[in-house]
């Protein structure tokens, strides 16, 4: 699509936004929350199963539309949202409890039929919740209130479902049909008067900012009470130091951007800002950029090689520096060793099998269990004359973070004389490369935290069952690590509860830690929660116990909890 085109087109869509005129009002500072970073261009759909929904339907944000449960990533739980309670009567089965008094913004009741609608709409049409089919094989209303869903049996993965059941945003089915009549395809339908069943309904948008008034007729007051603010509104801001400006102003109140160094806003600037964290890291990690190596190429090929890059790398410096110290360093496990996922992550398992910065303990591997020989360039040499390099290490350029990160790679592993250089192509290239298996070395980002987060992570970096050939795109185990002792595992681990599912994942990590296929370089927060408190408080933070420090999900309880400051 041509520049002019292109905007030819956001224009009309931004014209069918008939409240989008009134976006220029002001409004009482005192009742309106300012949410900045999430939304970087013009809104022109707010259909939450659109190809491009703009904030706040680009996610699980409960304002407008909202899911059966929101996932807590502090404690890893589901809590109940639309839905009351879910039950497992057997391990093929779940049946979800809505509550009796949720109502649509346009005061129709919600009920079973609504999400029986939402999620055999994903059957009729290629929705990103469409792969919902592979693991479920029918979903049925029992009467308004209950909701029975059937697992595939072929294909269990209650985890996956789970994920849906925290994933979709529940449609009401009583405009959604004719809506589905009208359009070809519903991912092109742009829905600029929406009707949710959330807290906020949409009062404006225009290409300066989305406004959102409070519901007063909300359903949920009488769960959660009434959230404070009256109006939520996100600018629209061209970049991220026009957002981290406007935030250390007060003209945004709660942010989702990279801010360098944050606590010298606290430190030295002496301004109300706060994070989940007061003290290092700062944010709750949520995923795990890693390094995937291609374990065909030779010399890359032997776990023992693999294992002295592992000990060469500078963790503490990439959470120092790279990480700006939003990290703690990384450690040799698939599984987040904070939040829900904590009970997943063995630190003895970890101290007494994994690896950690130690140029030494590289140099001995090298030398004395590889039997390799320096040559006079300063790169080991295998027995069978494999010399260790060159070999790229790529990323997309302009991703700053990960990009010092790879350059510590690099110069860790050639100080224990393993030649290795960075590379970093646009973005396409990078994503192109990993996928068709054609690298060296790339850094990619591994699944985040959700219901599922940890198996999609294990799943996705040690499973290779269904990716194509070297040269042809395959979407996880870029590198085509094989090991076939992974797959029962990972079959059993999907089918269990969570409860049981522990020792399976210390098996799977076990095998991690010896192969080596992957090194973890960073954690990044799944979101970055950043709150100025000159007008508002009561943010979530670590203070807050059981508060969640994320947009999406569980993260609309905060907004219940805000104050006026003092």
């Amino acid at each position: 699509m041509n520049k002019t085109l292109k905007i030819a087109v956001v224009t009309a869509a931004m014209a069918t936004l008939a409240v989008a005129a009134a976006a220029d009002v002001t409004l009482p500072r005192n009742q309106t929350l300012y949410i900045g970073g999430l939304q970087w261009g013009p809104p022109n759909s707010f259909n939450p199963v659109g190809s491009v929904p703009a904030w706040p339907n680009e996610t699980q944000t409960q304002m407008m539309y909202e899911t059966l449960f929101a996932y807590n990533m502090v404690s890893g739980k589901m809590e109940p949202q639309l839905a009351l309670s879910l039950a497992a009567p057997d391990n093929k089965t779940f049946v979800v409890k809505m509550r009796s008094n949720a109502r649509w913004q346009d005061g129709q009741r919600l009920t079973s039929k609504d999400v029986v609608y939402t999620f055999e709409l994903a059957k009729r049409q290629n929705l990103t919740y469409s792969s919902f089919w592979d693991y479920v094989s029918s979903v049925t209303a029992n009467d308004a209130k209950t909701v029975t869903i059937k697992l595939n049996p072929a294909k269990l993965n209650p985890g996956l479902v789970k994920q849906n059941l925290t994933g979709t945003m529940i449609l009401p089915e009583h405009l959604w049909t004719g809506f589905e009549k009208a359009n070809k395809s519903i991912l092109e339908f742009q829905n600029t008067t929406p009707i949710g069943s959330g807290p906020y309904k949409l009062q404006s948008a225009n290409d300066q900012r989305i406004v959102l008034v409070r519901d007063d007729g909300y359903w949920g007051k009488s769960v959660w009470g009434a959230p404070a603010p009256k109006y939520i509104v996100h600018p629209i801001l061209k970049s991220n130091d026009a957002a981290n400006l406007a935030f250390q102003q007060g003209d945004i109140d709660l942010s989702q951007t990279f801010m360098p160094e944050i606590w010298k806003t606290w430190q030295d600037k002496k301004l109300p800002i706060g994070t989940y964290f007061k003290a290092a890291p700062y944010y709750l990690p949520g995923t795990i950029p890693y390094l995937s190596i291609n374990v065909a190429r030779k010399g890359l090929n032997n776990p023992l090689v693999r294992k002295a890059l592992a000990y060469s790398i500078n963790y503490p410096l990439i959470a120092q520096t790279a990480m700006s110290q939003y990290s703690v360093p990384a450690n040799a496990s698939l599984a987040l060793p904070t939040g829900g996922e904590a009970k997943f992550f063995d630190k003895k398992a970890v101290a007494a099998e994994g690896w950690s910065y130690n140029p030494e303990k590289a140099v001995s591997i090298l030398e004395n269990q590889l039997k390799a020989k320096k040559g006079g360039d300063g790169i080991y040499v295998l027995p069978d004359g494999t010399r260790l390099g060159p070999w790229t290490v790529q990323c997309p350029f302009g991703w700053t973070d990960w990009n010092q990160s790879l350059d510590i790679v690099a110069s860790g592993a050639k100080a224990i004389g393993i030649d290795i250089s960075t590379k970093f192509p646009d973005a396409p290239v990078w994503s192109s490369s990993m996928q068709s298996g054609d690298y060296d070395m790339v850094m990619n980002s591994a699944p985040g935290v959700s219901p599922a987060g940890l198996w999609q992570r294990y799943h996705d970096l040690l499973d290779d069952r269904g990716t194509s050939a070297v040269g042809t795109p395959s979407f996880w185990t870029y590198n085509r690590y094989h090991n076939p002792k992974v797959y029962d595992l990972i079959d059993k681990v999907a089918a269990l509860p969570e409860a049981k599912q522990a020792p399976l994942y210390a098996q799977l990590d076990k095998i991690f830690r010896a192969d080596i296929p992957d090194i973890p370089l960073m954690y990044r927060p799944f979101e970055f929660y950043e709150f100025n408190q000159s007008v508002w408080t009561g943010f979530a933070s670590s203070d807050s116990k059981t508060l969640a420090p994320q947009f999406s999900g569980a993260g609309i309880r905060s907004i219940f909890k805000l104050k006026l400051a003092k």
